[in-house]
């Protein structure tokens, strides 16, 4: 079977993370118009990867559980816009000892004080977190990306194959005022490497208006204090993470480079 060079990288790119596609995955991630009969793509001498993805597949429904319960809690705080499933199991390949790694979109001006109010719901709650330099990472939540609904555009360097996938498998499991579809709207340059990834339908960009009231005068102070307080304590141990009054992203390995290379090779 002759596969053109857009399915092939589709196949190779996937084949990294242990991933076997199928006909209705080969067209989501490849730019080419026709779906296979067969029911997965993958490298060849990789064929033991599809036992691997099937078993991947099982634990992480269990993981899916899991994430959907505490996406549940943390989103009935009013500040938070959005919560979603990234990282392997966004693409139900999570491994039996692999983490819940969930990404928030919170109101503006509030990223610091939700991220305080989230953490606070969680531990109440007696949910297992996932803590820095922890090898054991079983079934922990990881929020490990956070953004504010005024900066979802991904900045321009660091944009990519990895990184545009990484958003395009997004799985919303929490959406006010249509935020996941801001986000995407907001970086439908992931297009450029994967066509068929995501849709993006007649949505409009919409400006949010600044809130000037004095009570949100109050809180953004608030915010601002917050936010000292936890860049304080993160400042010893940031590495390559981004923490920003807008941003908090905790990706200490770079891999990007690791799935650009290994494509490369």
């Amino acid at each position: 079977m002759e596969l053109k060079s857009s399915e092939k990288l589709a196949i190779n790119y996937h084949d990294i993370f242990d991933y076997p596609l199928t006909s209705e995955e080969l067209f989501r991630w490849s730019s080419s118009k026709i779906l296979r009969s067969k029911k997965y793509f993958f490298v060849k001498g990789r064929n033991l990867i599809i036992k691997k993805r099937l078993q991947n597949e099982k634990y992480s429904r269990a993981k899916l559980k899991i994430a959907k319960s505490a996406s549940e809690l943390i989103g009935k705080i009013p500040t938070v816009k959005f919560v979603g499933i990234t990282g392997a199991l966004a693409m139900m390949n999570a491994g039996k000892d692999s983490d819940i790694d969930l990404m928030i979109v919170t109101k503006a001006n509030t990223l610091w004080t939700t991220r305080l109010l989230c953490y606070w719901s969680l531990v109440i709650g007696h949910w297992s977190l996932r803590r820095p330099r922890n090898k054991n990472e079983k079934d922990m939540l990881c929020l490990n990306l956070w953004l504010d609904e005024s900066d979802l555009k991904w900045d321009v360097a660091d944009r990519n194959l990895y990184t545009a996938h990484e958003i395009a498998q997004v799985v919303p499991l929490v959406n006010k005022d249509k935020t996941y579809e801001r986000f995407i709207f907001n970086n439908k340059w992931i297009l450029n490497y994967w066509p068929n990834s995501v849709r993006i339908r007649g949505y409009k960009e919409k400006v949010i208006s600044p809130d000037s009231s004095f009570l949100s005068s109050i809180l953004l102070i608030l915010e601002q204090f917050v936010f000292k307080l936890q860049y304080l304590y993160m400042k010893p141990k940031i590495t390559r993470e981004v923490v920003s009054k807008t941003r908090a992203i905790f990706h200490p390995n770079d891999w990007g480079k690791v799935v650009i290379s290994k494509l490369s090779s």
